[in-house]
């Protein structure tokens, strides 16, 4: 079956999360990604964590499945000649390089548009263009940090934290990605490539938008009535850290669920929503509580909202996190058991729909990765194996015009 993105070629410069991530998407959807790696190296994440010694690591193979590698030296006369071929026939060029670096190994947009006017080269940054910090080096929870996440997340009473989401780097590569869908599609239209790029900042903001919500409704009025804070605590004049609660204006927290003394994940998430009010009531047994006029509104609710959630935590002690969850799902409550990713891992619906999937790669056998988060009805994405180091360099080579005797100069040369 043929996918929609099938025809598309990508220069894949990218390396660890954000930059693969967002390739790795496309190349799912049908496009050809060719890695481009160092000869003898390759992306860092093939030995970084590595479970199985001189094997590539999960890092790599759960962020480049579904793509082509080849091996080129772009500092060598022959590896740019290679490099200038590839541009000339391929329609994006993704990197998430340092600044400037593009431009040092001659590759300046000015001359890529002369080689492919039709080209559009992506970018991952830290910060955007312009910004006073667009010298400085960016990871995963740096960008949390600057985004506003780590400084909403967490306890009051504690110090700002960082998510195990990678907020920083696959949401950026999710953004990279619909902006370069954006630009083919734009270039359907007029026929021109044209620059994208993404900051890791701004895509950590992007999801933190209520947060900024809330800075403009504290400044205003001094207190934000969904927050554990309100209305006994005190408030600065900073969003605070709200640790379990719900952004959405609904009240919600981590409750504990029998063997909660040995497993850290027996809880579940609960949210106090007001049209689910009365059938909380009735699942937990405290039917008087759905006319009386101390519960039945949620400003009335909110200065015993603890006392709620205790009772209901009560209610819990005797269930495990699936049993709750089963009950309060007849009554429409929203709720979810904290799953760890050891259930996760086996959940068969996960495994049907291939959120989850199992996966041949040619050295390490199978393993588990996370599958394409998007559904569509007309197409199964299919999940391949990770490439190896320079698998691909003679098939990619050969689709340029070189002929066997050439490769194999080339291969003794160390440029591929």
């Amino acid at each position: 079956m043929s996918k929609p993105l099938e025809g598309i070629k990508i220069i894949d410069f990218t390396h660890v999360q954000a930059g693969p991530a967002c390739t790795q998407l496309l190349a799912w959807f049908g496009a050809d990604v060719i890695k481009v790696e160092r000869p003898g190296a390759g992306d860092v994440t093939r030995s970084q964590l590595r479970d199985i010694p001189g094997v590539d690591a999960l890092y790599f193979t759960m962020l480049n499945s579904n793509k082509r590698s080849l091996t080129l030296d772009t500092k060598t006369p022959e590896g740019k000649e290679i490099l200038t071929k590839l541009i000339k026939e391929s329609d994006v060029l993704v990197e998430n390089f340092g600044p400037g670096a593009l431009d040092r190994m001659g590759f300046t947009w000015e001359h890529i548009k002369e080689l492919n006017p039709g080209m559009i080269v992506a970018s991952v940054k830290g910060f955007s263009d312009g910004h006073h910090y667009e010298d400085l080096k960016v990871y995963e929870n740096v960008a949390q940090c600057a985004g506003g996440a780590a400084s909403t997340t967490g306890f009051d009473d504690g110090p700002p934290t960082v998510s195990a989401a990678a907020l920083g780097d696959s949401n950026t590569g999710m953004h990279l990605a619909i902006g370069i869908l954006t630009a083919l599609r734009a270039r359907d239209t007029t026929g021109k490539g044209q620059k994208v790029a993404v900051s890791m900042q701004d895509s950590v903001l992007n999801l933190c938008r209520v947060k900024l919500r809330d800075q403009q409704r504290l400044d205003r009025v001094g207190y934000l009535e969904e927050y554990p804070q309100y209305p006994h605590g005190k408030f600065s004049d900073v969003v605070p850290r709200g640790g379990n609660a719900g952004g959405g204006g609904q009240p919600g927290w981590v409750l504990k669920c029998k063997g909660w003394e040995t497993d850290p994940n027996a809880y579940i998430y609960f949210t106090i929503q007001g049209h689910a009010w009365a059938p909380i009531c009735r699942a937990i047994g405290k039917e008087e509580w759905i006319d009386d006029p101390a519960y039945t509104t949620a400003i009335a609710r909110q200065d015993k909202i603890f006392d709620i959630f205790g009772t209901i935590e009560e209610w819990l002690k005797d269930k495990t996190k699936f049993e709750a969850v089963d009950i309060l799902r007849k009554f429409d409550i929203p709720c979810s058991p904290v799953l760890s990713m050891k259930e996760i891992a086996a959940d068969p619906s996960l495994r049907a729909s291939g959120t989850i999937a199992e996966v041949e790669h040619k050295e390490r056998g199978t393993y588990l990765t996370v599958g394409s988060p998007i559904k569509f009805s007309d197409m199964k994405v299919e999940i391949k194996g990770s490439p190896l180091l320079g698998e691909h360099t003679d098939e990619v080579l050969e689709g340029l015009g070189y002929s066997s005797k050439e490769i194999a100069a080339l291969h003794e040369k160390r440029v591929v």
